[in-house]
């Protein structure tokens, strides 16, 4: 018979001991994924996906839950140079707590110092912090009986996730899939992720239809060729991730057919359409650093520049979990050039930079 070590008790007793250090600094010692004091995981492996792909399979620690729901996206940070760096990625895997693991799936971009750490750097035994489930681009359960995915290059990772969910649910209660239609944009097919999967799973399924697209060659979906691909997209409902300017395009294409309803967008980026601020010192009170920031940076990554524990979400704007109390100065809202300078205002600075100098409090 294995014994099984009550952990909280011994916790529980650590928190007694006349020391300086917390209880958590001595289980960390025992087990760096044990700590109460913020969510970790451990990089299990790295799985190659394309050339400039990668999946992490990550265990997660003490106090992660395995219910997130299907299209959702986790916060990771990973140290690199010294500095946290924070991101959020979709999760691909479904929520399976037998796992014991979760997944991310992430695209080295040019400009991306963090994503291309994690596919091309990041060695098996990182410990990582990790921030909960988060996002609104889900699979419902039940699932709509008919439904439409439109994804483009790395806007396939939530979707995977959904399709798995799919998949493992028609094994476990013995019934087909329901009506999926997917189309797949990519630049080549070498450079489709999860190309190898997605076959299997459209040869194991009726239910499942997927269109590949190769726009180097072929060139971007063209909206009014839907008739062709999907003649009852009308009826679906429909989910759709990939770059911005294929998103507007499909939001456009929905708005003049009045679909809007039925269209569930997810997008990896910010819209910084508005014009940035003049920059200046920007100062976290309880912290007591500062950093000088320009116009085009927002107080989130000058915060985190300066090492300041900085609260995040999605880090588009959605979800206003980096919220923070503006105490004084201004900051301008960089997607439509609102600008904010009462007292004790909430401002979001994932979206705002500094205009002249300003205080915030954290």
């Amino acid at each position: 018979m294995t014994s099984t070590i009550p952990w909280e008790r011994v916790r529980r007793s650590a928190s007694k001991l006349t020391t300086p250090l917390h209880p958590d600094d001595y289980l960390r010692l025992v087990n760096p994924l044990w700590s109460a004091r913020e969510l970790r995981g451990r990089v299990e492996t790295v799985i190659p996906e394309t050339e400039d792909a990668a999946t992490l399979v990550i265990k997660p620690g003490w106090g992660w839950r395995y219910n997130h729901k299907p299209g959702q996206y986790v916060g990771i940070g990973i140290q690199v140079n010294g500095k946290f760096q924070w991101r959020s990625y979709s999760v691909s895997s479904p929520p399976e707590r037998r796992r014991g693991t979760i997944t991310i799936t992430v695209r080295a971009m040019p400009e991306g110092k963090l994503s291309s750490h994690l596919v091309k750097g990041l060695e098996p035994g990182t410990i990582v912090r990790l921030a909960l489930p988060e996002g609104d681009f889900v699979l419902p359960d039940p699932p709509p009986r008919r439904i439409l995915f439109l994804v483009g290059g790395s806007g396939v990772t939530p979707v995977m996730a959904m399709l798995r969910t799919l998949d493992r649910r028609s094994q476990e209660n013995g019934r087909a899939m329901p009506d999926v239609v997917m189309h797949y944009s990519s630049p080549t097919e070498d450079r489709m992720i999860f190309r190898e999967e997605l076959d299997r799973l459209e040869q194991k399924h009726d239910g499942l239809t997927i269109h590949r697209l190769h726009t180097d060659v072929d060139g971007m979906l063209d909206l009014a060729e839907l008739d062709h691909v999907c003649p009852d997209w009308r009826e679906r409902e429909t989910y759709a991730c990939g770059p911005g300017p294929m998103l507007d395009a499909i939001t456009e294409h929905y708005e003049e057919n009045d679909l809007e309803e039925h269209l569930h967008l997810e997008r990896f980026s910010l819209e910084l359409g508005g014009e940035g601020g003049e920059g200046g010192t920007i100062t976290f009170q309880n912290s007591g650093k500062t950093i000088e920031a320009d116009g085009a940076t927002t107080v989130l990554e000058a915060g985190e520049e300066a090492g300041v524990g900085m609260p995040y979400g999605c880090r588009m704007g959605i979800c206003h979990t980096c919220t923070l109390t503006l105490l004084s100065g201004k900051v301008r809202d960089l997607r439509n050039g609102d600008e904010y300078d009462s007292p004790n205002e909430p401002v979001q600075t994932c979206c705002t930079a500094a205009v002249g100098d300003c205080t915030l409090d954290i």
